[in-house]
Parts: structure tokens; C-alpha cells; sequence
């Protein structure tokens, strides 16, 4: 399964860590960036990510950033990205099971980073339950262009 990865400066950190753990369990990890922790502007990494999974280079995407909301709010600007900015495992398992969110926005400002691996791995290893959610999912789309 490929993984894409990206943030900014507030979530550098944390995505180094969730790329040894991913890599770790055999996932293919591509690194949109930051490279480093300085100040940059996480939509130069986060629009790429989700072009990204919006082709279906990458299955899932994981976004980071200190809040969580401007990295979601980016991600989400792409017609079929689907991404839900959490803070407890219980929304990830949601979000993944009704929603079919193929793309996790996490705060690190506000998580543990114990908190975000469990994220991260709930994330990739919860599957859609489909059947009401789908006819729901389907329309979430609607209206955006790309």
C-alpha cells in the first residue's frame, strides 16, 4: 500500500516519526514534505499530496500541521479527497467506516505523538463499511471541480 505524507513546519516532527513507523510495518511512504522544521507554507506540500491521492497514486494521505485545520482545509479543496481532521481514535474509526476518508489530518499541537501513531495505523487498517455511508459519500464531491 502507498502511504503519502506531508505537513509543515509545526507538524515536521511528527511526520518524521510516522514515516519510520508506516515504513516499519511494510507501507511505501512518499514524503511530500517539509524537508525540515523551518517556517514554510503547508499548501506548496499538501496540494501535491492530495493530487496525489485524488490519482490514486497513493491509497491513503496523512497531513499534519500544528492545528490540523489548515492542512484539512487544503486537502479538502480536491474532488474526491475526503479528509478528516482528528483528535481521538474513536473520530479516525469514524471516519474511515462512514465517511470513507481517504486522507488524516492530524494536530500535533494538540496529540500526542502516541496518540498520532495510533492515528495513523487506525487510519490505514479501518475499512469503509459502505452501504448507507456510500449513497452519502458519493455526494460529497458534488459541485467541485479539477
Amino acid at each position: 500500500m502507498n502511504i503519502a505524507i506531508g505537513g509543515d513546519h509545526a507538524g515536521y516532527e511528527y511526520k518524521e516519526e510516522l514515516k519510520k513507523l508506516l515504513t516499519s510495518e511494510g507501507y511505501a511512504v512518499k514524503d511530500f514534505g517539509p524537508a525540515d522544521d523551518n517556517s514554510c507554507d503547508y499548501p506548496d506540500y499538501v496540494h501535491p499530496l492530495a493530487k496525489s491521492v485524488r490519482n490514486l497514486q497513493h491509497q491513503f494521505g496523512i497531513v499534519i500541521c500544528g492545528s490540523g485545520n489548515g492542512v484539512a482545509m487544503v486537502a479538502n479543496k480536491h474532488k474526491d479527497v475526503r479528509c478528516a481532521l482528528v483528535w481521538n481514535k474513536e473520530l479516525v474509526e469514524l471516519a474511515r467506516q462512514h465517511n470513507n476518508a481517504n486522507v488524516l489530518a492530524i494536530p500535533a499541537r494538540f496529540v500526542s505523538l502516541e496518540d498520532a501513531k495510533t492515528f495513523a495505523k487506525t487510519f490505514i487498517e479501518t475499512e469503509f463499511e459502505g452501504g448507507r455511508h456510500e449513497r452519502r459519500v458519493n455526494k460529497i464531491s458534488e459541485g467541485l471541480e479539477e
